[in-house]
């Protein structure tokens, strides 16, 4: 186990092997309504060249295990590896499913499962979905295509067959709220870039808490 950089040393990170590599992840337990009763699992994955201490998915762990659930955030094998260049979209959703199976197999038979992440993560959630077996997926900053290639586009990693929240920002050069499919939803972070800073963070946030509970009830 390996200390969580920048953050509480409370907690440390648990190693899980895959078939491209060690991967890690940060569990938290719930600390509210009902702290000893869990209401499910959240597994957050980070973005591409960035971590899991990316200010936007601390904040999202902290509301959701105010809300009563267990939150795990990975670190991809690449991440683990000191690379900053993210693995082939296979590689990743091959290690991101070993890991969520290995958090859940920790945890309480039955407890259900949200998916997310940041931008890169967030699209390995949504390809993922049918393989994990979500109740949902929370998408932060999804990058719908490259700065300035709206022709590349990823909307078809959108096309999941189970409740999609998307936190946008307005200003967002790898996709505006504007450009998704009318199917998606969306909370669009007011003024905000990819970087998803900003005031209108909190109201997203809360958007966010909101549709967790609606997503799994109890």
């Amino acid at each position: 186990m390996h200390e969580l950089p920048g953050e509480s040393r409370e907690r440390s990170l648990t190693v899980v092997p895959t078939p491209v590599g060690p991967a890690e992840f940060d569990l938290a337990a719930p600390t509210g309504p009902t702290p000893s009763a869990a209401r499910a699992l959240l597994v957050l994955g980070h973005g591409a060249g960035g971590s899991i201490a990316a200010a936007d998915l601390i904040a999202v762990a902290a509301a959701a295990r105010a809300g009563g659930f267990y939150v795990a955030r990975v670190r991809q094998p690449y991440s683990v590896a000191g690379r900053r260049a993210p693995a082939p979209a296979d590689q990743l959703d091959l290690a991101w499913t070993v890991v969520v199976e290995a958090i859940r197999a920790g945890l309480e038979d039955g407890l259900p499962l949200v998916v997310g992440g940041r931008s890169s993560g967030a699209r390995v959630a949504c390809r993922t979905a049918a393989a994990t077996g979500t109740r949902g997926v929370l998408a932060l900053a999804f990058p719908l295509h490259p700065p300035g290639h709206p022709e590349k586009s990823r909307a078809s990693e959108l096309d999941i067959d189970v409740p999609l929240l998307v936190l946008q920002g307005a200003r967002d050069p790898f996709g505006t709220p504007a450009e998704f499919p009318p199917h998606v939803t969306i909370h669009e972070v007011a003024a905000a870039d990819h970087r998803l800073a900003g005031p209108g963070f909190g109201p997203a946030l809360a958007s966010a808490a909101t549709w967790l509970a609606a997503v799994t009830p109890q």
